[in-house]
């Protein structure tokens, strides 16, 4: 009984453990979308990872290809959504804010990839959208939310765990200009 007790509180500390690093390191194994080669070229944690996003002002490539025609003619946000996900917390009322002020000019699309049948229908809605790409080399990273020109699949803005109200409505402007 005690080896078993030991055993669960050696177990419980490992992973607590491990989670305090991936904490510490929230970039750590994550790759850039495709077609991107670093959206964070340099150090890509550099900065407090939970005061905001470590990759603004970076520069990004292209999801892959222009998006569906159904999202052309508007800037497309994309939030990579988990309900588990406390980023996801963070950004909501930013998000919430967006969705109310660019309601008329702005197509929003969630990728929700909470658990297994969320994920399946985030697949199947990607897929038809022209995200399927972008989907597969960013599932992981929830909290995300990118700005895309549909036309080109050009990625204007990309923010992870960034609540900043000024970072994504100073792109969707000028998108909109």
């Amino acid at each position: 009984m005690k080896v078993q007790y030991l055993a669960t509180i050696s177990l419980a500390s490992i992973l607590g453990l491990g989670l305090a690093f991936g904490c510490a390191n929230p970039c750590a194994g994550q790759e850039a979308p495709a077609g991107v080669s670093d959206p964070c070229a340099g150090d890509p944690c550099a900065g407090d990872p939970c005061a905001g996003d470590p990759c603004a002002g970076e520069t990004y490539a292209s999801i892959g290809g222009p998006l569906a025609s159904e999202l052309h003619g508007k800037p497309v946000v994309v939030d990579m959504f988990a309900s588990w996900c406390s980023a996801c917390q963070n950004i909501a009322p930013t998000l919430a804010q967006l969705k109310q002020d660019y309601e008329e000019t702005v197509n929003f699309v969630v990728l929700d990839v909470s658990d297994r049948t969320t994920t399946a229908e985030a697949e199947a809605q990607a897929k038809a959208l022209g995200l399927e790409e972008f989907l597969e080399a960013n599932k992981s990273q929830t909290g995300m939310l990118t700005i895309v020109e549909p036309e080109t699949g050009k990625i204007l803005a990309q923010h992870r765990n960034n609540p900043s109200l000024d970072a994504y409505t100073t792109v969707l402007d000028q998108a909109l200009d």
